[in-house]
């Protein structure tokens, strides 16, 4: 190098971000610039000069300097922190063997020699358990999804935001918070969330049930339930909500894995109280083989040597006993993570003595500052409020969406960017070239169907250009291969065989539209429920079967055909039916977000259940006087409803019809046209583009336990009503007082005729009881239960209650409490479990927890909207985690308790929830129409007219004289009863023509092979 170039003629100077010269285009690096140095530091100059190298090339500017990265350091006291928790361990470093002098002197051997194998392993076990990262990439090389990004830098973002939603999530109980169950020193004792993930296909075993000790598939399994949760010695005085039912699920779902296993649930309550899970809890013990066994374990030991756990705990009749198990799951509770607790503190939130962000009574969503005051444009939703299941968590979410909304509807839009389409290519003239996808679902469906098997048979079929199978075709991933396969081998039809397409057909035609296919050249073989749930245990028919069905999928999808989309304009109005809570929160919040909104309640008055609801729980009305300045009215459910009512009215976007019921609606989703009719027999025709359907549910009227008969037996709503007038008179009230109450639970709940958890009664039992307490601490209140569900927080006001003296008593389903009065005072007589002792108790008043039923009228507003109910009455959402909400049919939202039973402040989320979702569709000025629409073949019709009659949209229609009936494409709903009633078939569905029906069925004989060539509606004819 000329001397210009170099450092005192020795080195190379250099730009040392860049490694270029003075000279352009010429570089250097390694020793040249940097004398004799370490193999690594050369490394790193060759891939810096090869960056610039490229960046020359191609006439780019070159790179910058890199961002330094921070070297990671632990203090001595945080190294030893790191060895005490478990997180690193101590070891003394492996020395290479030094040859000894005399040695050294005869030869050039190097004096310290290599590490042997085993040191040298010893030494990287070492380093890796340092509890710090030591950039040795494995992860990034390990990392299938290319996840990981060891050279991403912290980057500050600043953002201007109108409203912030908080949903940090929370953490699991660390296993050991129990230590007499011996997690973490026996191998075979694992937490809820570690056996979920054993259970999973992609985890660590892919699914297959086995020991972490010794890979032996084990048989016996117990769940340990409330570890972590409602635990006052821990900390953790609230129940988790979730760990019973997702406790049940697991050991379903390991039944199902492996047949063999025999799970055991160790239980204090079993708080299965959301909508199916008590039937699912039913399931699980009558015909899943899950034992249920209400007893609190003592201790869990290890048997030496066998891994084999003993569970030590208490049986009915108070004996101790020991129970060998194989593997023993802790369901461990949920907490705030310290992230979470750090970004509260940033901003200022308040949180609970749980740590927990809970929402201020009656005001989902929202958060309260240190000052106890609701802070404003600052929402929480999930489980960083209060633990809680899925369908809970999304319906929260949609909450605090509403209200953002509401809080920004100003500058609705202005961000928004509309999604492009690649152009839609042109297969009319194409051979079909069919692509055939085949999912494991994880182990859902590979477990039991040959996935592989599946695939090499597809890969047979006529005009099948492509097959293979993946874990997850549903998958973010998997969907974009899709999308690439479909370009790499010029596919034009693509075939699904994995789930249901009631929710993932949508996600797969929009996969192969964003590869330049109509989104109608795809076809969904359901190989899921139609295969391996139902034939588990043959899993050579399974295959079969799942090959019939892919063979039946590819013949249909070569007739498959584009079809065009339409769009209609939206009406921007909203009905809600059912002026409840629920239905008045839905009314308003849509007008706040900018809409009209006409409410339809058939009683003369607003407020349904609420205008009987006088108190809310006591540290819940605590926390609203708090959160609203010390207004002493602020947990008053009659003045929520009336400042509800009054809100209302003063709206000038809402239409409020009392006395009014809903005879019939018609339309379509974005253009509905509903007749609603007065008490005086008037009606009126209101034109809606959605429906909120909020008509609530009612009490159930016991017939048992001598209600009706006689005066001292109430409801909890009855004895609420008195509660209220006695707390306003206390003097008057004293000799109205009963000295003794005894309360029964699960009246008309739980039971054959409605057999499913009312939600609310065990805590409405235990608010009434602690009314009573403060009215007068002498009273003696009794309460008979089966399972105390107080979820959540509420297990608060459990633990009060019981401070206060009031007696929980637990019967059996099998012997229920007997109410007698031979002529004197009430009595009721119960065998109290576990000891099924009979204890006899003489009452003053016996207080009924009556369970929550549909409304009677549940089933005819059902058939006028379309939508279904489920088995016990209640209106049935499109999907229960999914879409909670919504109805399968468009355009119709659910909230409030004809959905199912739920407190107030549930009941208001869930309506602020529905209407973000109606709002979605309102905020558009067109929608797509149906594409799946009739079709009608002129060749064929004989204008009898009888698709006419039989059209529930007023799609169809036949012109005095017309020779054929006609479709009004953007009315028709594609419900195909058009094509049922017409004789001649010249009224076919697209998406669903006869042609493409018949090659389904055709194919499963081996004679007569599959046409390769689409049909057409005029070869049809």
């Amino acid at each position: 190098l000329p001397d210009e170039l170099t450092v005192r003629g020795r080195t190379a100077r250099v730009n040392p971000a860049t490694l270029a010269t003075e000279r352009p285009g010429l570089f250097a690096g390694g020793d040249a610039v940097t004398g004799t140095t370490f193999v690594v530091d050369a490394i790193a100059a060759g891939h810096r000069a090869a960056r610039s190298i490229e960046a020359y090339l191609r006439g780019e500017p070159l790179p910058g300097p890199e961002a330094e990265v921070e070297v990671a350091k632990l203090s001595a006291d945080e190294a030893w922190q790191q060895v005490h928790s478990g997180q690193a361990s101590a070891g003394p470093r492996q020395e290479p063997v030094k040859l000894p002098a005399s040695e050294r002197m005869c030869d050039f051997t190097e004096v310290y020699g290599p590490l042997t194998e085993e040191q040298a392993r010893a030494e990287a076990a070492r380093c890796l358990s340092c509890g710090l990262c030591s950039e040795c990439l494995q992860c990034v090389y390990s990392c299938q999804k290319h996840c990981i990004d060891h050279d991403m830098r912290e980057e500050w973002i600043e953002l201007d935001v109108g409203a912030v939603l908080l949903l940090p999530g929370l953490e699991t109980m660390p296993g050991d918070i129990r230590p007499e169950f011996g997690y973490g020193r026996w191998p075979n004792v694992v937490t809820s969330i570690e056996f979920e993930r054993m259970l999973s296909a992609s985890g660590p075993w892919s699914g297959i049930v086995q020991r972490p000790s010794d890979g032996r598939h084990p048989r016996k399994v117990a769940f340990i339930q409330c570890v972590g949760s409602r635990d006052l010695a821990c900390g953790q005085g609230y129940c988790s909500s979730v760990c019973c039912m997702a406790a049940t699920k697991e050991a379903v779902i390991a039944r199902e894995h492996d047949p063999q296993v025999e799970p055991t649930i160790f239980y204090m309550d079993i708080r299965s109280f959301g909508k199916g899970f008590e039937r699912y809890v039913d399931r699980a013990e009558q015909e899943q083989g899950v034992r249920f066994v209400r007893s609190m374990v003592s201790t869990v030991t290890e048997v030496p040597g066998t891994g084999d756990l003993r569970v030590r705990y208490a049986t009915p009749d108070g004996k101790n006993v020991e129970e060998v198990f194989d593997l023993v799951v802790l369901s461990v509770g949920l907490r705030p993570s310290a992230g979470a607790r750090q970004l509260a503190e940033r901003l200022g939130i308040a949180l609970n003595e749980f740590g927990f962000a809970e929402a201020p009574t009656y005001h989902p969503g929202r958060v309260l500052d240190s000052l106890s005051e609701v802070m404003p444009g600052v929402f929480a939703a999930g489980a960083f409020s209060e633990p809680k299941d899925i369908p809970e968590t999304v319906i929260e979410a949609s909450c605090v969406a509403a209200q953002a909304s509401a809080l920004l509807a100003g500058a609705r839009g202005a961000l928004t960017r509309e999604q492009t389409w690649p152009q839609e290519r042109d297969v009319t003239d194409e051979l079909p070239r069919v692509g055939v996808f085949i999912c494991h679902c994880g182990i859902n469906i590979g477990s039991v169907v040959n996935v592989p098997e599946a695939v090499a048979y597809a890969a047979t079929l006529p005009d099948v250009a492509y097959a293979e199978h993946n874990l997850y075709t549903c998958s973010q991933d998997t969907q974009e291969h899709i999308r690439d396969m479909v370009q790499a081998h010029g596919l034009n039809r693509v075939v699904v065989a994995s789930c249901t397409p009631r929710t993932h057909e949508p996600l797969f035609q929009e996969t192969i539209r964003g590869a330049g296919l109509n989104p109608h050249l795809f076809q969904m073989a359901n190989i899921r429920e139609q295969v391996s749930w139902v034939h588990r245990g043959d899993h050579a028919d399974a295959t079969a079967k799942a090959k019939e069905l892919v063979r039946m999928a590819v013949a249909r999808a070569q007739a498959l055909r584009p079809i065009e989309h339409r769009t209609f304009e939206v009406v921007h109005h909203a009905l809600v039916i059912g002026g409840g809570l629920a239905g008045m929160t839905a009314a308003l919040s849509i007008a706040d977000q900018g809409y009209g909104v006409t409410l339809v309640e058939r009683e003369a008055q607003l407020g349904g259940n609420l205008r009987h609801i006088y108190t809310a729980l006591p540290e819940r009305a605590e926390t609203a006087r708090r959160a609203v300045s010390g207004d002493t009215d602020a947990a008053d459910p009659q003045a929520l409803l009336a400042a509800t009512i009054e809100a209302l009215a003063s709206n000038p976007r809402i239409s409020v019809r009392t006395g009014t019921e809903v005879v019939e609606v018609d339309g379509y989703v974005g253009q509905f046209r509903s007749r609603i009719r007065r008490a005086d027999g008037q009606q009126e025709e209101v034109e809606h583009g959605v429906v909120i359907l909020a008509t609530g549910a009612r009490e159930v009227t016991p017939h048992e336990y001598l209600y009706g008969e006689r005066a001292g037996v109430v409801t909890q709503r009855e004895l609420e009503r008195r509660l209220t007038e006695w707390a306003r008179s206390p003097d008057a009230a004293q000799a109205a007082l009963p000295r003794r109450v005894v309360m029964i639970q699960c009246v008309g709940s739980r039971d054959e005729a409605h057999p499913y958890c009312s939600r609310v009664c065990c805590t409405e039992a235990i608010k009434n009881a602690l009314a009573l307490k403060a009215l007068d601490p002498a009273c003696e209140v009794t309460t008979l239960y089966r399972d105390v569900r107080s979820f959540g927080f509420k297990e608060r006001a459990y633990e009060q209650a019981r401070r206060a003296g009031v007696v929980f008593l637990q019967y059996d389903a099998a012997q229920k409490p007997v109410v007698s009065a031979s002529g004197g005072p009430l009595a009721v007589d119960v065998a109290v479990q576990p000891e099924n002792e009979v204890f006899h108790l003489e009452a003053d008043l016996v207080v009924l927890s009556a369970g929550i039923a549909p409304n009677a009228d549940a089933e005819a507003m059902a058939q006028r909207l379309k939508v279904p109910l489920n088995e016990d009455g209640f209106f049935l959402e499109a999907h229960v985690k999914l879409r909670p909400l919504e109805f399968a049919a468009d355009g119709v939202y659910l909230c409030g308790m004809a959905h199912s039973p739920r407190f107030l402040d549930e009941t208001i989320a869930q309506a602020q929830g529905a209407a973000i979702r109606a709002v979605g569709l309102l905020s558009k000025n067109e929608l797509e129409a149906t594409p799946i629409v009739a079709q009608v073949n002129p060749r064929l019709c004989a204008a009898c007219g009888l698709c006419v009659e039989v059209c529930p949209y007023g799609a169809r229609v036949l012109e005095p004289g017309a020779p054929t009936a006609e479709v009004i494409e953007v009315l028709c709903q594609g419900c195909g009863a058009c094509i049922t009633a017409c004789p001649n078939k010249a009224s076919q569905q697209k998406g669903f023509e006869v042609g493409q029906m018949y090659r389904m069925l055709d194919c499963l004989y081996p004679a007569g092979p599959l046409e390769t060539e689409p049909v057409s509606l005029e070869q049809e004819g």
